[in-house]
């Protein structure tokens, strides 16, 4: 093993050491990313396999999420919202069309509306859809939204990349979006999707037409690159221009670009973060000695430096203190064996003998982690935490399994412990917080066993319909705290998104205020159009 990690090494320094590019002569001033699987069909009411970046491409929304993080125009020039927070009118750019020469209008909005809640029970994960009341073409570019109860985040969920995004009524079967899919993939975006080859690339050129008036940039050629490295090999020799995103390759190749002066690279603030939930309804993790136990005994710091490489920050919360309403003083547990020893044995977990695994009546301490078996990522957090609960007595029963099996475990909630990343903006903390009441999701399960876990509900659902933001702010304050003081979460690291290219390829390369957009009408090859 160690012979094989230093040739591994060893090829990276071989890799990163070539300062020569080799530059493609196919691709023109295309600006060639990858990503590990073609783009799907682009229906802009559904999720996988549709990628999120090129649904955002493709298709745009009623108002969109500025680089501040505030509520931006998009489709909608203006809108205003009635005094009780239940009625939405929004304006609607005149002059839009759809790249198949269709006007963009409230009939157009409406026929999108009727696709989307026709599948409804899909998007229950978003409360905006379980909120909408009734909907109307007031005329041509005016669009009225009503709701049942009043929610803050309402124009927050609107700006998300799904589901709420726009395509040509032409392009909607007779039986809707839901069924069979969508019979071409018209937006308004700045992109269209000009060639799809399975396996091979997607290409997507700018839309000459859009409302904006000036060309979206170059056209994107997106190679479909499944392997990390095989992915950094591609950006050393030229065959791709850059790499933009988490998980794209590795934190050890992310690390060797950041020292070669040929590449530009940058890490952007926190967007989300990879914690583990705990379950508290099952044994032995409905004890919170024991799943406090565990916040104490994970070495978080070592782990950023040895496996992250100081590319991400350590999480002490649930959110970001910088995500809104989510700085709400709390005190982070600290890595302390001695505190998590303490506790197990409080808890009537004892070692036998010198060392060993706790056992309590017989029973062996063992708790299992569930994750999803591909992603590299999350299996070398696994191993390491692993090896530090083993440090403190405590067996951690690694299960890495398929992603569709990952999904039924965290639905059932068969998961002593199971990797719950949150979503990062734009979707926290409103969407994170409202998808905990249902089911499906991990969440719900893993806070199953508190004894007030419909207290937390009723505040999740009162700080979302709250017209009041000191009400609301104290709402989710309250459901911070207790989640934080039962130990529900266990917060690794904070996700940050890379990007590396060499510096003579592009410039004009930057982070968008979410992390599946990419703002390539931004990014500029040297001798391409302005």
């Amino acid at each position: 093993m160690t012979n094989r990690l230093s040739l591994c090494r060893w090829c990276l320094g071989l890799i990163f050491a070539c300062l020569v590019p080799v530059f493609r002569t196919d691709a023109g001033e295309a600006i060639v990313y990858s990503h590990f699987a073609n783009a799907g069909p682009l229906n802009p009411h559904l999720y996988s396999p549709n990628q999120m970046y090129a649904q955002e491409l493709v298709y745009e929304p009623l108002v969109r999420t500025g680089d501040a993080g505030d509520i931006e125009p998009a489709l909608a020039e203006r809108w205003s919202v009635s005094a009780d927070g239940l009625v939405y009118t929004f304006h609607l750019r005149d002059g839009v069309v759809f790249t198949d020469g269709r006007a963009f209008d409230a009939d157009a909005v409406v026929r999108n509306f009727d696709a989307i809640l026709a599948n409804r029970a899909r998007h229950a994960w978003l409360e905006l859809a379980n909120k909408i009341a009734s909907y109307r073409a007031v005329d041509d570019l005016t669009f009225e939204l009503t709701l049942t109860a009043p929610y803050y985040p309402t124009l927050n969920d609107l700006a998300l990349p799904r589901p709420f995004r726009f395509i040509s009524p032409e392009a909607i079967p007779a039986n809707g979006t839901s069924a069979r899919g969508i019979d071409a993939p018209v937006g308004t975006g700045r992109y269209i999707l000009a060639e799809s080859r399975l396996g091979i690339h997607d290409r997507f050129t700018p839309n000459p037409n859009h409302w904006s008036g000036a060309p979206a940039g170059n056209d994107i050629v997106v190679k479909i690159i499944p392997d990390p490295m095989s992915r950094a090999m591609a950006l050393e020799t030229g065959e791709i221009d850059l790499v933009f995103g988490h998980g794209q390759i590795s934190y050890d190749v992310f690390a060797a670009l950041r020292r070669n002066p040929n590449f530009e690279t940058a890490v952007s603030d926190p967007m989300g973060t990879v914690a583990l939930a705990i379950h508290t309804g099952k044994s032995p993790t409905d004890d919170r000695r024991v799943r406090q136990a565990l916040q104490h005994m994970v070495d978080k710091d070592a782990i950023v430096r040895g496996i992250l490489l100081d590319s991400q920050p350590r999480a002490d919360f649930l959110f970001a203190p910088d995500v809104p309403y989510a700085d709400v003083g709390l005190v982070p547990y600290a890595y302390d064996p001695d505190a998590a020893g303490r506790l197990l044995d409080e808890a009537g977990w004892h070692r036998r003998g010198n060392g060993g695994f706790r056992e309590r009546d017989g029973v062996r301490l063992a708790i299992d982690l569930v994750y999803i078996g591909n992603d590299a990522a999350h299996k070398a957090l696994a191993e390491t935490i692993q090896g530090q609960a083993a440090r403190a007595g405590v067996f951690i029963n690694l299960q890495g399994v398929e992603e569709d099996l990952f999904l039924r475990r965290q639905r059932d909630g068969d998961f002593g412990m199971i990797m719950s990343p949150t979503w990062g903006p734009p979707f926290e903390p409103h969407t994170v917080l409202g998808s905990m009441r249902l089911p499906a999701h991990a969440d719900f399960q893993a806070q199953s066993g508190l004894p007030d876990k419909a207290g937390i509900d009723r505040d999740i659902t009162g700080a979302l319909e709250s017209t009041d933001e000191t009400d609301r702010a104290a709402a989710i304050d309250r459901v911070l705290t207790i989640l934080h003081e039962e130990a529900v979460y266990l917060p690794i690291h904070y996700t940050c998104l890379f990007y590396a290219h060499r510096t003579s390829v592009l410039a004009g390369v930057h982070f968008a205020p979410g992390r599946t957009l990419i703002p390539f009408e931004d990014f500029r090859k040297p001798g391409s159009r302005p």
